[in-house]
């Protein structure tokens, strides 16, 4: 089948937006679900039209800024057919401030107007006193007062010229504080124009109807300025019961358009990241061989242009080429020939999707705003963990298996224990295996205590070697009322150097990691109970040298 030359479309798309004979309709857009991504935002949009015979232009608003055009689906009912649609970014509306930016600016508006009915009353006593200036000689033209009646009129006047002084006094002094209020506003609102706020957009969609009738319009696109991180509360009310995991997200939206009252669902899938599999060239080795470098001055430009050049003919991978996908009546239409290179990826076995039932508000200002969505009560054992080398305290922590069917991600936890709340911590599942630790804090019922055994501390010189042996003692208490589990871990040196020896190595009975020197002790200690472990080693190494981080 041939194609129609791009000249020709394009000549055709400037003939409908020319005819007269078709007129434009103004519709806003309701947004009714948003699929929120950890970067970006579906969002889906309804409109009922009542189409007249024909072609019919139709403008639609409350559209987000900056979209992702090649994400645009448009769906029509009653056979009616999406002949193209536009989008635009509406920089002309009032909504290009934001809401911080819109109450500056409206702030600045009220106290403009403030400020105009205090410049009337200064200009009225302004007026006043002019008058009575210009009446002052009293007694050159009333020769026919008396003295107590020019004495009365000069009390008269001078009170009411103080009077008015006062007033304008007054008025100035007001004037002045909000000309200050009004230029701090004015630099508030600069600072705030300078963020980077979305206005919203416009899409501008051709029907074409057989004849006149009522349509139902669907609009999905993809807005990048949104998405959403996980945060977690845990709860432990106490140790041997369970952890109570609540699931929450904290979602932001900068699309330039307000969500109200919608269908919030979340995916833990981006479709920012493309969706095509990478390819795997075969690896080459060969030898290093140094070339002399030239560099040509001359050919900096040319190279820097074919560069730019190819990086411009380069697609990203899992990009759609350009066009969009058009679909009546639930079926998509293949019309022009971009449309085939559209390609439709099922994420729906990879990535997880909550739907939340409550309908949810999200205002375009950036800001993060918390949504619950799920919560889990988690069987859990508990043990307590100590590396005293590190740190003296012992800190308490919750194991819980089975994890892998929450569909956590990695994000902040806000930590509760027996009903206090004891901090923030991390849950990170990407290094995980079969049980998932929690850590719920220090525990100071818990008492470590590590100390070098200077009475087993030695140096000797041997030959053209040095052996110096290292010992220690850690002692642990619990005071607590019930017995616990308590993990111990330290370390023996490791050697890099085949001149520096670890011998005479002393583990105290833990369990004992060659490779990596750690020593672990699994205890199990009853109220008030405490008990004690020693370790050492001795490191020879040639005199003429000193060993670093011996401690």
């Amino acid at each position: 089948m041939s194609q129609t030359p791009r000249y020709l479309l394009t000549a055709i798309s400037v003939w409908y937006t020319c005819s007269p004979l078709m007129a434009q309709t103004q519709q806003k857009l309701n947004i009714e679900q948003a699929t929120v991504y950890l970067s970006g935002a579906e969002l889906l949009s309804t409109a009922r039209l009542n189409l007249q015979k024909g072609e019919n232009e139709i403008l639609f608003t409350n559209v987000a800024g900056d979209i992702n055009s090649q994400s645009i689906t448009v769906n029509a009912t009653n056979g009616v057919v999406v002949e193209s649609a536009t989008f635009q970014n509406n920089y002309l509306a009032s909504e290009v401030f934001s809401p911080k930016a819109k109450e500056i600016k409206d702030s600045i508006e009220l106290l403009a107007d403030v400020r105009t009915g205090i410049n009337n009353k200064i200009s009225s006593l302004a007026e006043q006193i002019a008058i009575l200036q210009n009446n002052r000689k009293v007694g050159g033209d009333n020769t026919g007062l008396s003295v107590a009646e020019l004495t009365k009129m000069l009390d008269l006047v001078g009170a009411r010229w103080e009077s008015l002084l006062n007033q304008k006094s007054k008025q100035e002094d007001a004037q002045k504080k909000t000309d200050e209020r009004i230029a701090r506003l004015r630099k508030q609102l600069d600072e705030e124009q300078k963020k980077d706020f979305q206005p919203g957009g416009q899409l501008l969609v051709k029907f074409y109807a057989k004849d006149a009738t009522a349509t139902a319009v669907v609009i999905n696109y993809v807005s990048p300025k949104a998405g959403w991180e996980p945060i977690y509360d845990v709860f432990a009310d106490e140790v041997n019961h369970p952890v109570k995991l609540y699931y929450k997200a904290n979602i932001y939206q900068n699309s330039g358009v307000n969500w109200s009252n919608v269908r919030l669902s979340l995916s833990t899938g981006n479709p920012t990241e493309g969706v095509q599999a990478p390819v795997m060239n075969p690896w080459y080795l060969s030898f290093y061989a140094p070339q002399p470098v030239a560099y040509n001055y001359a050919q900096a430009p040319q190279y820097n242009s074919y560069q730019a050049k190819k990086g411009a003919d380069m697609a990203n991978g899992g990009a759609r080429s350009a066009g969009m996908q058009y679909v009546i009546d639930g079926v998509q239409v293949a019309g022009q020939s971009s449309m085939n290179n559209y390609v439709s990826v099922d994420n729906s076995g990879v990535n997880t999707t909550f739907d939340i039932d409550l309908p949810y508000t999200i205002p375009t200002d950036g800001k993060q705003h918390l949504v619950a969505v799920k919560k889990y009560e988690l069987p859990a054992s508990y043990r307590y963990y100590v590396a005293p080398k590190l740190d003296k305290d012992a800190f308490l922590q919750a194991q819980i298996t089975n994890w892998e069917d929450l569909n956590l991600l990695p994000g902040k936890s806000n930590i509760f224990y027996e009903g206090a709340y004891v901090g923030q911590g991390m849950i990170d599942m990407r290094n995980v295996k079969d049980t998932m630790t929690i850590s719920l804090g220090r525990d100071k019922k818990v008492i470590v205590k590590r100390e070098r055994d200077t009475k087993l501390r030695s140096v000797k010189t041997i030959g053209t070697n040095v052996r110096e042996a290292y010992a220690y003692n850690i002692q642990v208490r619990n005071t607590r009322k019930e017995p616990i589990t308590l993990i111990v871990q330290d370390q023996l040196p490791v050697s890099n150097d085949k001149d520096i020896v670890v011998e005479d190595k002393e583990t105290g009975g833990a369990e004992y990691d060659e490779l990596t020197g750690m020593m672990k002790w699994n205890m199990q200690l009853n109220a008030n109970e405490a008990k004690k472990v020693a370790f050492g080693f001795t490191i020879k190494y040639p005199k003429d040298k000193t060993v670093n981080n011996l401690k």
